[in-house]
């Protein structure tokens, strides 16, 4: 089964959800606010992509948070700020046949399901 991760009303969930329906891909949609946030998923979406990749320092979310919060990232630091901010998840993380992949693009959703 393929899921899209990320938040309902972020634009680019938008697009690759609609890039799903228009191609006949049947998903699940996993909601962060709505649905929360499970850790082992956290992990193996961090172990398959890494917490640099995962971890969205542009947004609004994270640019809020204190500087002694920013300051020293690690894996075990970033992984428990994504688990406490799930916002701060770059969009969309799709599992598809057990591989992650991250963000969207027709290019890449093309070639993941061709």
């Amino acid at each position: 089964m393929t899921t899209v991760f990320g938040i309902k009303n972020c634009d680019t969930i938008k697009k690759a959800r609609k890039w799903l329906e228009q191609n006949s891909v049947e998903f699940q949609f996993h909601d962060f606010r709505a649905d929360g946030l499970d850790l082992q998923w956290l992990e193996q979406a961090e172990a398959a992509l890494g917490w640099e990749a995962l971890l969205n320092k542009r947004g609004t979310t994270f640019r809020q948070l204190s500087d002694d919060q920013k300051a020293d990232l690690d894996r075990a630091k970033a992984l428990a700020l994504l688990e406490q901010h799930p916002a701060m998840i770059k969009r969309p993380v799709l599992a598809h046949e057990g591989n992650f992949y991250l963000g969207f693009s027709d290019k890449q959703y093309t070639e993941i399901f061709k």
